[in-house]
């Protein structure tokens, strides 16, 4: 499934371990009750989540289970637990969405109003469809003097033990990190960047969204991210960092699209309270809530984001190129480009 660019209202546009969560009275984990529902999220979506999990609840009396992780954590608990799924939906960046797919753990996942995505929204085999378009971005601390704008900044000696960034092949924004710079410094190039790199970055993380407050806080200069989850953190819990897309070898400011991507189960243990969930979360009233609650961005034709947080969204992207990856070709790469990142990183 390819991603499209951010597609906002014209007058904005021109401008590691495992947590498991009992949301709206359920157990965490995976239930047996017949008015449950089991979601396995990767991270950055849990507040807006929150909202609507009770939203849903309210409306339908169906409890949401609510399991958080990395883009890859989460598939990888649901492949271990294939013998005996838990889970009901998954929410997941690519290309764990298109693992998740090859494994056999996802089906058929037509929402209500599916007509109302384009085709780039919807999987080809139509397994999963685009919760939220969302994009990579680099965070740095608001106290960072001088600021780091370009990825030769950040191979500074100043910065030594100051970058962490999440774990290609555990993490999607990680993933998206080693994938970015390979694709601005050629493939081998990308690796040498990330080796020189690893004189300044902390260790591994399986999770990004445990990087952003070490960054807040000053432990940690710079981290990567994504445009949604930095965002909704600056402004939900006064972070005090910012986001920025580092300048390429010739200046050239290059990011990707970062879609979180849903899909019902394909042994789902409650099915039908599943579809009844995805329904709900790509309704057009709960989608026109993800720029305001989550700075997240639609992917429904029909719906159109306008508003401070819809401008700031544009504004961390702004002049900067949208990479659209082959993600089915790095699905299918995938085993063979982390090897060689670790090989190369010694991670």
């Amino acid at each position: 499934m390819p991603v499209r660019p951010l597609r906002i209202a014209a007058a904005t546009a021109a401008a590691l371990s495992l947590t498991a969560v009992a949301a709206c009275g359920g157990t965490g984990g995976g239930s047996s009750s017949a008015d449950s529902v089991t979601v396995y999220s990767a991270d950055g979506l849990g507040d807006w989540f929150t909202t609507q999990f009770k939203a849903f609840e309210d409306e339908t009396g169906i409890s949401v289970d609510y399991v958080e992780g990395g883009s890859g954590e989460v598939v990888s608990r649901a492949d271990k637990e294939k013998s005996n799924p838990q889970m009901d939906v998954l929410v997941t960046l690519p290309p764990f969405i298109q693992q998740a797919d090859e494994k056999g753990l996802i089906g058929d996942t037509r929402p209500a109003g599916i007509d109302a995505l384009p085709a780039e929204a919807k999987a080809d085999d139509g397994h999963y469809v685009t919760l939220a378009d969302n994009y990579f971005t680099m965070i740095r601390g608001t106290r960072v003097s001088p600021e780091p704008t370009s990825w030769d900044d950040l191979l500074a000696p100043r910065f030594a033990q100051r970058i962490q960034y999440s774990t290609p092949g555990q993490a999607g924004d990680g993933t998206a990190l080693m994938l970015l710079v390979q694709h601005l410094y050629g493939e081998q190039g990308g690796l040498d960047y990330l080796t020189r790199l690893q004189a300044n970055n902390v260790g591994p993380s399986a999770s990004t969204g445990k990087l952003g407050p070490k960054v807040g806080t000053g432990e940690l200069s710079v981290a990567n991210s994504d445009v949604q989850m930095a965002l909704a953190a600056i402004k939900n819990d006064k972070a005090a960092y910012e986001t920025f897309i580092p300048t390429g070898p010739h200046g050239e400011r290059v990011t990707l699209s970062l879609p979180y991507a849903m899909a019902e189960a394909a042994d789902a243990p409650h099915g039908a309270n599943a579809q009844k969930l995805i329904d709900f979360l790509m309704s057009v009233d709960v989608q026109k809530t993800l720029a305001d609650d989550a700075f997240g961005v639609s992917a429904r034709t029909d719906v159109h984001a306008t508003g401070s947080n819809a401008d700031a969204i544009t504004a961390a992207v702004d002049g900067a190129q949208i990479w659209q990856p082959d993600w089915n070709d790095v699905n299918e790469r995938f085993d063979a480009l982390v090897e060689a990142y670790g090989k190369a990183t010694g991670q």
